[in-house]
């Protein structure tokens, strides 16, 4: 009888696992399929992704030249200073647009399009992975269901940008470190060094977290004493074999072997100007929804009980707090640029949930209802988006200047450079800044040569500027024009 119990309850216990086994398939399935419904509904690709595609594009014809010049398009760079400004882009982490550069070079291009919705989805097992590392089964798979359901993760999923991208290296990071240097694995030790280095080269803002293992290791030992581990030596080591072709890359084109990295921080000065620091704060519902409010409660908890004592805990805390701390910091702020900490806040809360005992699944459902109606509104925002008539113009006035009719020797003078050139595949030319007639035809005149050169004006992403409009007006010939409510656009020759 003793024996049936024990078979009986290895039995019950498999199932278990097994039954939660195929739960995370679920959850890591319905997370690939919500990201790829948002896929559908995306109108145009913007400024940022097409540059990834145009450099992914690029690198398929040539994998050993990472810059602008003789590009045939461009990306918002000053030209002034002659050491990081146009044409070098290493302020561009490399790590996408080459990996573009190997579906482009396989004439694979439908996975393009995918890469991000996939590894959005399989990051949801990730953190599923290490939940069950930190703490165990349940708090892995609650804290995996509402990464799942984080709105910016699943809006930023179908972007080709590198929000979504970098977060699944760094959890390929944290649970090799976690396995590596808490459990004891000597190979997850060194992998750690491949991961980070993988993660640094996807976006570099990734160096901040180099700060968070140091503080975490001293915290733990209370000493500098994790400095005496060969493995973690090699790690490093292994770190910086896998930038060295970056390095050689920033002492060819900058001068210096930080050069890339120098011009990523410097690069942050360029565009979007400076929000305030409680940007983040402002807007965390958009970002977190429902997650946000029960992190909140999730730190009154771990203070109140004390968990922040816990290893896992701290690492959690160290994590979250010392990168959101440095993305206030900077000047520039997007809600993307915290993206990084949603695996550390959901795991966080999945770990509060998991302490409510009979009431955790009530409430984790509660939790969930609320995720999915977020998403909805998103979803219905953009597929309004979708229909945006100025949308409608810029795709109408990119699809003329693909077509047979407009000689491929063309060259188009835009202020959506990487955007015309993704869809039209005709070299371009940003318009002057400041902007005037004489200017434009300086340019026209610079680069007539024997080909045609046509003008797109558009209120894609911006407002008409009735000045512009009026001088292409009254100086050019119009050969194409799409009104739509609002929305404008117009071809000049």
């Amino acid at each position: 009888m003793g024996i049936l119990q024990i078979v009986k309850r290895a039995w019950l216990s498999w199932l278990d696992v097994e039954r939660k086994d195929m739960l995370i398939i679920l959850v890591v399935l319905f997370a690939f399929l919500i990201r790829i419904i948002f896929l559908f509904y995306t109108p145009l690709r913007g400024w940022d992704e097409t540059v990834y595609l145009n450099l992914g594009y690029q690198l398929s014809q040539n994998p050993l030249i990472y810059s602008l010049a003789n590009s045939g398009w461009s990306d918002f760079i000053p030209s002034q200073d002659t050491i990081y400004g146009w044409p070098s882009i290493g302020f561009r982490a490399p790590l996408l647009p080459y990996l573009i550069s190997v579906f482009y070079s396989l004439n694979l291009n439908f996975i393009v399009e995918i890469i991000n919705p996939f590894l959005g989805a399989v990051s949801v097992f990730l953190v599923y992975i290490l939940g069950k590392k930190l703490f165990d089964n349940n708090v892995g798979l609650y804290s995996a269901t509402l990464f799942s359901l984080v709105p910016l993760h699943v809006y930023f999923s179908e972007q080709v940008l590198t929000d979504t991208f970098v977060v699944f290296f760094l959890l390929l990071t944290f649970v090799s470190f976690w396995e590596g240097y808490e459990k004891g694995n000597t190979m997850q030790k060194i992998l750690f060094g491949l991961f980070f280095a993988l993660s640094l080269l996807a976006r570099y803002t990734t160096l901040w977290i180099a700060v968070v293992f140091f503080l975490y290791f001293f915290i733990r030992d209370r000493s500098l004493k994790f400095l005496t581990d060969k493995y973690l030596w090699y790690a490093i080591s292994f770190f910086f074999v896998i930038l060295a072709p970056w390095f050689i890359y920033s002492f060819a084109y900058y001068g210096n072997t930080l050069g890339a990295f120098v011009h990523g921080f410097r690069a942050a000065s360029y565009w979007g100007g400076v929000q305030s620091w409680n940007f983040f704060f402002i807007n965390s519902w958009h970002i977190f929804s429902a997650v946000g409010v029960v992190f909140i409660f999730s730190l009154i908890y771990i203070f109140f009980k004390k968990e922040f004592y816990k290893r896992e805990v701290y690492l959690l805390l160290i994590w979250t707090f010392f990168f959101l701390g440095m993305a206030i910091y900077m000047p520039h702020k997007e809600e993307r640029f915290i993206m990084p900490i949603i695996p550390a806040v959901c795991l966080i809360s999945g770990f509060c949930i998991s302490k409510f005992k009979k009431y955790k699944n009530t409430i984790f459902g509660l939790i969930c209802a609320i995720l999915i109606i977020s998403l909805f509104g998103l979803f219905k925002i953009e597929y309004e988006k979708s229909k945006n008539k100025a949308n409608i113009c810029f795709s109408e006035g990119n699809k003329f200047l693909a077509s047979d009719s407009i000689n491929k020797n063309s060259l188009v003078i835009t202020n959506q450079s990487p955007i015309v050139y993704y869809y039209t595949q005709k070299e371009n030319r940003i318009y002057p800044d400041p902007w005037s007639v004489e200017s434009l035809k300086n340019i026209i005149n610079l680069n007539h040569g024997n080909r045609i050169i046509y003008i797109f004006f558009t209120n894609y992403d911006m407002s008409i500027d009735s000045g512009v409009k009026n001088d292409l007006d009254n100086n050019f010939k119009k050969v194409f024009e799409c009104s739509k409510d609002w929305g404008y656009s117009a071809i000049y020759e």
